[in-house]
């Protein structure tokens, strides 16, 4: 897993062990381990930090598409969590969110479903890689049912979440929330439809984020090209 991260004019390389072979030259372990700022043979500068959980997650293993960092922290600060939570998540695909909503209940517990066993494998990898130990990964499909009771949140990354409400009605607690993330506002339609028809939930609110860095140098600031759209809309309902 890795251990550093060296930055060089903004780009970020990830260092495990060993030198470190770029295309900006090769830089030293020795170096790597003793120093703040390390030079490669062919004379390049590189700041050294310790590797956080954030540059961690970046070099997993993926399978599916990934939820992005912007569309998770949003999740986690609406849905509220504990330090002692139990949550549900279905479709874990490679275990991003997963590892998050993990991180968010560190005395609690993930439930996380993944019905493709190939997923199933290379989410429990990562978790290991990661030293997350509060999920609990299971090879399970979340239309058949919950097993889990007083579940304090439930996070849908699948494609026909109403599929799972009637399951999720008789597991969440009352005022908890339930989230379903979409790639397209036919199957928004779709959800809140469903969920309006039934009793023992209401809608919140459904959102769409777009992240617009800007560059930033002295007196000259200005939006950057390169904006991260359209990943998905994210619906937030709550049980009654």
């Amino acid at each position: 897993m890795i251990k550093k991260i060296l930055i060089f004019d903004g780009n970020i390389f990830y260092w495990t062990k060993g030198d470190l072979h770029t295309d900006l030259g090769m830089v030293k372990e020795a170096d790597i381990l003793k120093k703040k700022k390390v030079v490669s043979n062919t004379g390049n500068k590189f700041y050294v930090l310790d590797a956080r959980f954030i540059d961690k997650i970046q070099r997993i293993k993926r399978a599916p598409q990934v939820i992005l960092e912007k569309d998770i922290g949003i999740i986690l600060v609406n849905i509220s969590l504990d330090k002692d939570s139990k949550v549900l998540e279905a479709g874990t695909g490679s275990g991003k969110m997963s590892a998050f909503l993990a991180r968010a209940i560190p005395e609690g517990t993930l439930y996380s479903y993944e019905f493709r066993k190939e997923f199933l494998d290379i989410a429990k990898k990562n978790f290991e890689d990661l030293e997350i130990k509060n999920i609990m990964l299971k090879h399970k499909d979340v239309y058949k049912g919950i097993s889990e009771k007083g579940l304090d949140a439930i996070v849908l990354d699948l494609p026909e979440p109403w599929k799972a409400l009637n399951h999720a009605e008789r597991s969440l607690k009352n005022g908890c929330y339930l989230v379903a993330y979409l790639p397209t506002i036919y199957q928004v339609m779709q959800f809140v439809n469903n969920v309006n028809k039934n009793k023992n939930f209401i809608f919140v609110k459904t959102i769409e984020l777009i992240e617009r860095p800007w560059f930033v140098d002295g007196k000259k600031v200005r939006p950057m090209s390169n904006i991260i759209g359209h990943t998905a809309f994210i619906t937030f309902i709550r049980k009654i």
